[in-house]
């Protein structure tokens, strides 16, 4: 997965390699539609393959029409996350993260995938 590699602050205490990271895991998900005023009825399963601080690589049915933003909510957390669709290639959609999630929130969600194998 290829994503932005600057930093977005002079006072960062993590390397920012660190920072950058990918974990590939095997957690299926929910991309959650956005809808007229905020409605967050329509979603569609996914497997989320890789996943950063700044985004995350999701398997997807093939032709299925995945909009420019939306919510992507973890199996097992139910916190949703905003993203941003950046590339598709076939079932592979790469999609950034509207804010950077909290290293602690992926160390916990990378826990939840090795205890679920």
């Amino acid at each position: 997965m290829s994503l932005p590699t600057h930093d977005l602050s002079n006072n960062r205490a993590e390397s920012p390699d660190k920072a950058f990271q990918s974990f590939t895991l095997h957690r299926p998900g929910k991309i959650i539609f956005v809808g007229h005023h905020l409605s967050t009825k329509n979603h569609v399963r996914c497997i989320i393959k890789k996943i950063s601080q700044y985004g995350a690589e999701l398997e997807v049915i093939p032709g299925l029409e995945i909009p420019k933003n939306f919510f992507l909510e973890i199996l097992g957390i139910h916190d949703e996350i905003g993203c941003t669709l950046m590339r598709r290639q076939e079932e592979i959609v790469t999609v950034g993260f509207n804010m950077l999630i909290d290293p602690e929130f992926l160390h916990h969600v990378l826990r939840l995938d090795f205890e679920s194998r």
